[in-house]
């Protein structure tokens, strides 16, 4: 974590999903930039040990905790009441709770499934957007809101069904808010994560984990929270007052170099040696030669 420069010397802010991962690199960042912070999180436990942390590291009287569940209106009501009541205002939101939801195939996934993968990932946000935008329109000072995405939702066969179109959604309800509250001086942007090191990621995956996700995107390492929370830094900064509607990708790189074909398929002609361009079907013969010939 970077040392803090006060970036959000006075701010107040509210994080889901706040007691691990992404959400708590995010509350010790805003916490070092000079934020007061409360964190919502629905696993109490997770929670407590964050909380005796970052005691420990003297932000105590900075901090506090609700438990929250994000797919229940009175419960993200009562975290964003905290924030005004604890700290006397509300400038921004970190609408960042999540979980991996319904995976399996379409014909197989029970309804059940769907609607709570839904209630968390989309529900959540909107509850979020609702009652943090209240608190801000009341306040008078406008804000931030920023709303954990994925890369999943920019595209087909980056996650599982249910949640890929959760993320969807969240990438296009931000986009709406965004219109709707600027003449409040609120912005509202997503964040979309590619393959992070999180325990949300790290519960479904094998011991080889780390090296999987190392090969997975150009960028030569795999990500960690640490990166998503610089990006919501910024978001949440007057840094990025021109910026709202906006979608994110923080990946390294993983959606610019889209799904390697040619790369996974051995079809790439720089791997044998050679240089040219590939002309299709216009009629016209392509042009080859081998590296270094010219």
């Amino acid at each position: 974590m970077q040392e803090g420069s006060n970036r959000l010397s006075g701010r107040v802010a509210m994080i889901t999903g706040g007691a691990s991962g992404m959400g708590l690199a995010t509350v010790r960042r805003f916490l070092a930039e000079g934020a007061r912070v409360v964190m919502a999180d629905l696993n109490a436990a997770a929670a407590a040990s964050a909380l005796d942390d970052l005691t420990a590291l003297g932000h105590g009287d900075d901090v506090r905790f609700t438990r929250t569940d994000v797919a229940v209106e009175d419960d993200v009501a009562a975290a964003v009441e905290t924030a005004v009541e604890a700290f006397g205002r509300l400038d921004v939101v970190f609408n960042n709770a999540g979980v991996g939801g319904a995976f399996g195939p379409i014909t197989e996934i029970a309804v059940d499934d769907w609607d709570y993968t839904f209630g968390v990932l989309v529900r959540g946000v909107f509850l979020g957007i609702k009652h943090g935008a209240r608190a801000m329109i009341e306040g008078g000072r406008g804000g931030a809101i920023i709303n954990t995405a994925s890369i999943a939702g920019l595209s087909g066969g980056s996650g599982p069904q249910a949640y890929s179109a959760a993320k969807a959604a969240v990438v296009n309800l931000t986009r709406a808010a965004a219109i709707e509250l600027g003449p409040h001086r609120i912005r509202v942007n997503a964040i979309c994560p590619g393959a992070i090191l999180t325990p949300l990621l790290g519960t479904s995956q094998g011991p080889d984990l780390v090296e999987r996700l190392d090969r997975l995107q150009p960028w030569p390492e795999h990500g960690v929270g640490d990166d998503i929370a610089g990006a919501v830094l910024f978001l949440a900064s007057d840094d990025a007052r021109f910026v709202t509607g906006d979608a994110l990708v923080v990946d390294g790189g993983l959606t610019a170099a889209g799904p390697s074909l040619v790369t996974r398929l051995g079809v790439d002609p720089g791997q044998v040696g050679l240089v040219g361009v590939n002309r299709g079907t216009t009629g016209q013969a392509p042009t080859v030669r081998r590296r270094g010939d010219g």
